[in-house]
C-alpha cells in the first residue's frame, strides 16, 4: 500500500472515531457541568479546601480563584523540584536548578509543558507523578472550567454569576479526566508502554558499551499528557520513545486522545446555550481548519523535494520508521493545532514549509480544535469578532446568541488576541537582537530564526513543543519563556472571564430579519476566513523571514 493511501486510511479512521464520540462525550460533559448534585468524593474535597459548592461567583471572583489556584500550584511544584533529593523515589536525582525549576513549574501549571531538560535524567518518580502528572490533570481542568464559564456568559441572562470555579475544577478532574485517563492508561499498557517504579537499569548496547535505561510510571502520565493537551514527556525524545509510544496503533490512540475532548466540547456548548446547531457550526470551523492543516502538512512531507528525500521516498529525516511520514505529520498537526506539544517526530527536521505549518497552527491561537477548553473559548472569541466584522459590513449592531457585541465586548476580544502576537514578536526580537542569545542558536540564517520564532510561539501559545536546534536551558531563556507562558495563559483567561461577565449581565436581544444566522455554512466560512486573515496579517512578516525564506530557497 502506498504511503499516501496509508495516510488517508489513518486520518480517515481518526475522523470516524471523532465523529462517533462527539455526541456522547459532549453530552456527558454537558451533564457534568450542569448537574445540581455533588458526588460524595467531591463533597469531601470541598470540605478539605473550605469551599461552599452551591455558592456561585461573579467573573472577577472566578478569575481571582483561577489565579490564586495557579499561583499556589506554581509554588508547590517549584518547591518539589528544589527539594527533590529529599523526597521518596528521587532515584538519587539532585535538586533541579532554580531557573529550570521556575520554568518547569510555570510550564506545567499553564498547560504548556515546555521542557528545557531531559525528563529521565532530571526528575525522580515522585516529582513526575505527584508534581508534573497532577498538574496535567488540573491545568486541563482549569481550561475546561474557563470555557464553561464563557458558555454560561452566553447562556445566562441579567446575572453576575458564572458558576463556581472550584466546583468546575473538581468536576472536570473527577468526572471527566480521571475516568478516561484510567481506561486509556490500561489500553496503553496493553500496547507496550511501561508502568513501574523501576530505578535505572544498565543494559549492553550493540557497540559494546552500556546505557542506563530508566523505568517509571509512564503509561499513566502519557495518557493524561495527551488527553489534557499538556504535552511534555517522561523521556527526552517524548512520544518517539518506545516506552511512551510503542507501536503504530498506540500512536493512533495518542492522537485520538489529543483530539477527542476539544472536538466534543462544541457539543457541550450547543447543549448549554440551547441550540445544538451553534455547537455544530463551531465544530465545523474547527474541523475545516484541522483538515486543511493535516492535508497540507502531510502533502508537504510526502512531496519529498530534494535528492535525499527523493531517494528515501519521502522526507523521512527526524521521523520514526515505526510511524512513517503520514502518521508523524498527523501527530505533528494534531499536537500544534491543540496546545499539546507532545511530539513523535523532530519538527526541526521537517521540510521548511512543513515546519511552517506546525508554527502557523500555533499562531492560529490553537483553536482547531485547540487545547482542552482553551480551544473552545478561543473559537468563541473569534466568533464574536466575526459577527462584529459582519455587523460593520451591513451597518448593524452585531449580535451573537442573543447578546449584543458592543464596544466593551469587542475591546476584550481584541485584547485577548493581541496578547499572543505581542509576546511572540517581542520575545523573538529581544532574542535575535542580543548577541549572547544568538549564541544559543546552532543554526544561522532563516532556519535559525525559525527555531527562535518557534520557541516563543510555542511558549506564548502554551503549546510546549520545540523546533529543536536551540539551547534554551539558560537563565535568560528559562526566565523569558517562563514569563511568556504565564502571561500567554493568564491574561487571555482574565479577558475571557471579563467577556463572560459582560455577556451574562445582558438581557436577551430578540432575533430580527437583520440578525446574522450563526449556525449556517456561510457563518462557518466567515469564521474560517477571519481566523486565517487575522493570523496572516499578524505573523506573515515574521514567517517571511524564517520558514518562507528557507522554503523558497
Amino acid at each position: 500500500m502506498s504511503p499516501t493511501m496509508t495516510g488517508i486510511l489513518f486520518i480517515g479512521s481518526l475522523v470516524v472515531a471523532l465523529i462517533l464520540t462527539h455526541r456522547p462525550l459532549g453530552d456527558h460533559m454537558y451533564r457534568v457541568y450542569t448537574a445540581t448534585r455533588h458526588l460524595a468524593v467531591e463533597r469531601v474535597i470541598y470540605r478539605l479546601i473550605g469551599v461552599r459548592p452551591d455558592t456561585e461567583q461573579r467573573w472577577s471572583v472566578y478569575a481571582r480563584s483561577v489565579l490564586a489556584f495557579s499561583a499556589i500550584s506554581i509554588l508547590f511544584l517549584y518547591g518539589m523540584q528544589r527539594l527533590q533529593d529529599k523526597l521518596f523515589l528521587s532515584l538519587g536525582m539532585p535538586p533541579v536548578t532554580d531557573h529550570v525549576a521556575w520554568n518547569t513549574a510555570v510550564s506545567f501549571v499553564t498547560n504548556t509543558n515546555w521542557q528545557s531538560y531531559s525528563g529521565e535524567s532530571t526528575m525522580g518518580h515522585l516529582v513526575q507523578m505527584a508534581g508534573l502528572a497532577v498538574q496535567n490533570f488540573v491545568s486541563a481542568a482549569v481550561g475546561m472550567a474557563v470555557a464553561i464559564a464563557l458558555v454560561r456568559g452566553f447562556a445566562r441572562r441579567t446575572t453576575d454569576e458564572l458558576g463556581n470555579f472550584w466546583v468546575d475544577l473538581v468536576r472536570g478532574s473527577v468526572r471527566i479526566l480521571l475516568p478516561i485517563a484510567f481506561v486509556g492508561a490500561v489500553v496503553l499498557v496493553a500496547g507496550g508502554l511501561i508502568q513501574n517504579f523501576s530505578a535505572p537499569h544498565d543494559v549492553a548496547t550493540l557497540t559494546g558499551g552500556t546505557q542506563a535505561i530508566t523505568g517509571g510510571p509512564v503509561a499513566s502520565q502519557e495518557i493524561i499528557k495527551e488527553l489534557g493537551n499538556n504535552g511534555g514527556g517522561f523521556y527526552n525524545v517524548n512520544s518517539a520513545h518506545p516506552f511512551e509510544n510503542a507501536t503504530g496503533w498506540t500512536n493512533w490512540v495518542e492522537i485520538f486522545a489529543i483530539l477527542m475532548l476539544p472536538f466534543a466540547l462544541p457539543r457541550t456548548f450547543g447543549r448549554m446555550v440551547g441550540d445544538r446547531r451553534q455547537g455544530y457550526a463551531i465544530a465545523a470551523v474547527m474541523a475545516t481548519l484541522a483538515l486543511i492543516s493535516v492535508a497540507v502538512l502531510t502533502g508537504l512531507e510526502l512531496a519529498h523535494g530534494g535528492t535525499v528525500p527523493q531517494a528515501a521516498g519521502a522526507a523521512m529525516e527526524g521521523k520514526d520508521v515505526r510511524f512513517g511520514v503520514a502518521n508523524s505529520a498527523t501527530f505533528a498537526a494534531a499536537t500544534t493545532l491543540t496546545s499539546t506539544g507532545a511530539v513523535d517526530s523532530f519538527h526541526d527536521s521537517y521540510t521548511a514549509l512543513g515546519g511552517m505549518i506546525t508554527m502557523f497552527n500555533m499562531m492560529l491561537g490553537e483553536v482547531a480544535p485547540g487545547g482542552v477548553g482553551a480551544g473552545l473559548y478561543g473559537m468563541l472569541v473569534l466568533a464574536v469578532i466575526t459577527v462584529f466584522v459582519a455587523g460593520l459590513m451591513v451597518g448593524r449592531t452585531p449580535e451573537y446568541l442573543g447578546k449584543k457585541i458592543g464596544a466593551r465586548e469587542i475591546k476584550l476580544a481584541s485584547m485577548y488576541f493581541l496578547v499572543t502576537p505581542v509576546l511572540v514578536l517581542t520575545g523573538t526580537a529581544f532574542a535575535m537582537g542580543s548577541s549572547e542569545q544568538r549564541a544559543s542558536m546552532l543554526n544561522s540564517g532563516p532556519h535559525g530564526f525559525s527555531e527562535v520564532l518557534y520557541a516563543f510561539t510555542s511558549a506564548s501559545n502554551n503549546n510546549g513543543s520545540a523546533f529543536g536546534g536551540l539551547t534554551v536551558n539558560t537563565l535568560w531563556y528559562d526566565t523569558a519563556l517562563g514569563l511568556c507562558m504565564a502571561l500567554g495563559r493568564f491574561l487571555p483567561i482574565v479577558f475571557v472571564l471579563a467577556l463572560a461577565g459582560s455577556l451574562a449581565r445582558q438581557s436577551p436581544v430578540p432575533a430580527s430579519a437583520g440578525t446574522l444566522p450563526t449556525h449556517r455554512p456561510q457563518f462557518v466560512g466567515m469564521v474560517v476566513g477571519v481566523t486565517l486573515i487575522l493570523v496572516g496579517l499578524t505573523f506573515l512578516p515574521a514567517l517571511a523571514l524564517g520558514p518562507l525564506a528557507e522554503g523558497i530557497n
